[in-house]
């Protein structure tokens, strides 16, 4: 998992230092290790300034970091629900940012979160993404449903802030942001600032409300820390950033392979694609994702400009500085999907009477469907905007994110390098063929050595059981096989284990059976006990996943009873609410249970994190 330090010589350490230093490294997670460089930075930086650590006073001992003001201060509670990690990177750089003001702050995942402790909180923030159409990110359902319960504790003296992040481009937009917003008010909790909600392009928004609220709270505290210099950490780990890649600083790793993985005539067009990670720093576990900065079609952009009556020579302002507009619109901006904020604007400049009715609240329904049914090309040609210049048309785009895939390898069996699995996403819309951004971005333009920028999204909600002997059964469907391809690859690496079984489903057998002859090869070895398989369209009567799992239900439900851990990983809309129907009628039937009582047996599982589920 971590890698040892390669400590370049010259430096000044001591054999001793080296030693410490080495041990410290490989004895902390990815997150840890990140939270203390930003540490050790700003404590340079306060002592090549002159500053010092803190002013020596009778209650606090010299080299202490503001301990003589927080050794009593109320504690900061960073509570986060996460779905792809995002909310979790925000809180964990929330608890770094506080502490560096010399604040205590704690960040805790929600799918941890001991409820029972909550009436005891008195400063709390909450960071929470939002799944699918409203619903609360999966790893925190369970928060979820006590807060909105009976057993929920009034929360008087409890004061907090919510942070929301979501996608407008859905109907409930950041809705577990507000319901969370909204029952600590009913329960009787004091908002310290109000809600903000972040589109997918959140770094901007997220970092005004965590300066704001830290502004607060650190105000609040000043009249108790006088005397005391606390260390500012840099605002996002500034003094290192050359050195470290993330989702701000992606590693440019170049293509090893690109291959496709369906055969000839399949209706799907999936890749098998893999990255050199040399020289990246970069570490993952089975269950991560990696994260793919991806560009816009050239086409689209020239489709863009056409309407626009734009060259795309014209310079406009980035991050960056100065670019031609042409590049701006192919690495920076979101030129596909529509979003609610395009359609306001492209209502204000087109003069539309019909784009400004859906801009209307009362018709958020009609808005989301107008958006599932149009690109930002069609509105553009469908409602021209005269005169437009490259400014008015940035206006109104959001920016362009990178898209996350199931990494389908594991660091121990590749050294160096990380694997995914990608589908390229094609359709018609409006008589024109459209493509994904990223999955044909991957599929059309990228070749072997070329460079593609990355960088790895942790997901601590969907690992291998700590213990190596539990048995597990893993579920995918199409491109939901890519990490468990990353498990068995682990688990082969790292020597003997428990049992492991695989559903898997595909459309047919001869052209979409991905990774056939690895799952075979495993099966012989036995490093795979049991494959169940599925293919929807070799049958007159279409049958999938459930449909086995269904077949197999005594022998599944004896699994779990073992102690097996399940995985599910793949579509949210049809395949996930299916497969967890088939078994809720598993555990119903075999397990003698009411519904409730098999509803309640499934919840188990996901509290004791025996049921995880990576859905999209």
């Amino acid at each position: 998992m971590n890698m040892p330090l390669s400590i370049l010589p010259g430096i000044g350490l001591t054999d001793r230092q080296m030693e410490q230093l080495e041990a410290l490294a490989t004895a902390l997670r990815p997150d840890q290790q990140l939270w203390a460089s930003g540490y050790l930075a700003g404590v340079a930086q306060a002592r090549l300034s002159g500053a010092g650590l803190v002013t020596e006073t009778a209650s606090a001992p010299a080299g202490a970091v503001g301990e003589a003001s927080s050794a009593d201060a109320v504690t900061l509670t960073i509570l986060y629900a996460s779905e792809t990690g995002n909310a979790a990177e925000l809180a964990r750089r929330i608890e770094a940012r506080a502490q560096g003001l010399g604040l205590k702050a704690s960040a805790s995942d929600l799918a941890a979160y001991k409820t029972r402790g909550l009436k005891d909180e008195k400063l709390i923030l909450l960071v929470s993404s939002t799944h699918g159409e409203g619903d609360a990110p999966e790893p925190a359902a369970g928060f979820f449903e006590f807060i909105n319960g009976r057993k929920a504790p009034k929360l008087e003296g409890v004061r907090f802030a919510v942070l929301g992040l979501g996608d407008s481009t859905y109907e409930f937009f950041c809705e577990a942001a507000r319901i969370l917003d909204r029952r600590f008010e009913e329960l009787g909790a004091t908002r310290i600032h109000e809600r903000v909600d972040c589109d997918v392009d959140y770094e901007e928004p997220a970092e005004a409300w965590i300066e704001a609220v830290l502004e607060k709270l650190r105000a609040d505290a000043a009249p108790a820390s006088a005397g005391a210099v606390n260390v500012a950490l840099p605002a996002a780990g500034a003094a290192l950033a050359s050195a470290i890649h993330d989702k701000r600083n992606p590693f440019p790793a170049p293509v090893i392979e690109n291959l496709a993985i369906t055969g000839r005539g399949s209706s799907k067009e999936t890749r098998h694609i893999e990255f050199a990670l040399d020289q990246s720093g970069l570490v993952y576990q089975p269950g991560d994702a990696l994260g793919i900065v991806a560009r816009n079609d050239p086409a689209l952009v020239e489709e863009l400009l056409e309407l626009g009556g734009l060259t795309g020579g014209e310079a406009v302002a980035s991050k960056g500085g100065e670019v031609s507009l042409a590049d701006a619109l192919s690495r920076d901006y979101e030129i596909t999907a529509l979003t609610p904020k395009f359609i306001q604007h492209w209502g204000e400049l087109s003069a539309s009477d019909e784009l400004r009715a859906l801009s209307d609240a009362a018709n958020r329904a009609a808005l989301t469907a107008f958006m599932k049914g149009h690109h930002i090309v069609d509105v553009m040609r469908d409602y021209p905007v005269p005169g437009l210049n490259a400014e008015r048309l940035l206006a109104g785009l959001r920016g362009l994110q990178p898209r996350l895939y199931s990494i389908a390898s594991s660091h121990l069996a590749v050294p160096d390098e990380v694997h995914i699995t990608v589908s390229a996403v094609r359709y018609d819309l409006h008589g024109s063929e459209r493509t994904g951004v990223a999955s044909c971005f991957l599929a059309d333009r990228i070749k072997p050595d070329d460079f593609v920028p990355v960088y790895i999204q942790h997901n601590d909600n969907f690992r291998l059981p700590e213990d190596r002997e539990a048995p597990i059964i893993m579920v995918g469907a199409g491109t939901g096989v890519a990490p468990f391809r990353a498990f068995v690859q682990h688990r082969e690496a790292e020597g003997p284990q428990g049992k492991a079984w695989l559903f898997f489903g595909e459309r047919n057998f001869r052209t979409d059976f991905l990774y056939q002859t690895e799952w075979q090869g495993w099966l012989k070895d036995g490093v795979l006990d049991r494959m169940d398989v599925a293919f929807s369209r070799d049958q007159a009567e279409k049958r999938y996943i459930q449909h086995v799992m269904l077949e197999r239900g005594a022998e599944l439900f004896a699994w779990l009873e073992e102690g097996a851990h399940l995985y599910l990983c793949g579509d949210a809309e049809k395949l996930a609410p299916d497969v967890h129907e088939a078994l809720l009628s598993i555990v119903e039937s075999n397990g003698a249970l009411t519904r409730e009582g098999a509803e309640e047996y499934l919840r188990d599982l996901q509290r004791g994190g025996r049921y995880q589920r990576d859905v999209y």
